[in-house]
């Protein structure tokens, strides 16, 4: 259980985050970008559940609960990605339910006809905007991937969250029926 008794604890005025296992960062390393990406990507899905209801909100929160997971994840450096009491860590069961969730929304969507633009209704217009910042959470934890060991799990459901993301935004936006169509070179004189 975690207890907060304080908000703030001066500890990063120098510029540096604690991690999970004692260690401190710069503020402006890859391992603290991909951390604070993911809390974007949580925010915005945040801001995109206050047009959900019912079993979509339900997976939403559920994804919301993955997400800080997903941080501490990251904030947990090293090799060993076992998961246990103490050691929170996206598990490859996360990644099927995900992938579970995507097969679904598939067996109701109008097929694809061309790419989808970001919008239509405004709940699936939320919806993209989390998924663009699910995919910039993406790209910082492949950067950190580069440098230092990341869960694959991790990466996994990262990848999947996008997808599960763009297959919501065409559910809202009448299962694909309203979807804002891209038409290449439509303004081209």
């Amino acid at each position: 259980m975690v207890k907060l008794n304080k908000i703030y604890t001066r500890t990063g005025d120098a510029g540096t985050t604690g991690l999970v296992d004692g260690t401190r960062r710069p503020k402006n390393s890859a391992r603290i970008e991909a951390i604070g990406a993911v809390d974007e990507a949580n925010s915005a899905l945040g801001l995109a559940i206050v047009e959900l209801d019912g079993p979509l909100r339900d997976f939403a929160m559920r994804i919301q609960n993955d997400l800080f997971d997903l941080g501490a994840d990251i904030a947990t450096p090293g090799d060993d990605f076992t998961p246990s009491e103490m050691v929170l860590r996206i598990i490859p069961e996360q990644v099927t339910w995900l992938e579970e969730r995507i097969d679904q929304a598939g067996e109701v969507l109008a097929p694809l006809t061309s790419f989808v633009l970001p919008g239509g209704s405004e709940g699936a217009a939320r919806v993209h905007v989390a998924r663009a910042a699910v995919r910039r959470a993406e790209r910082a934890m492949t950067a950190l991937a580069s440098d230092e060991p990341v869960n694959p799990a991790a990466l996994a459901f990262i990848n999947r969250l996008s997808d599960y993301l763009f297959q919501l935004a065409r559910l809202l936006n009448d299962e694909g029926r309203t979807d804002v169509r891209w038409i290449p070179g439509a303004n081209r004189s």
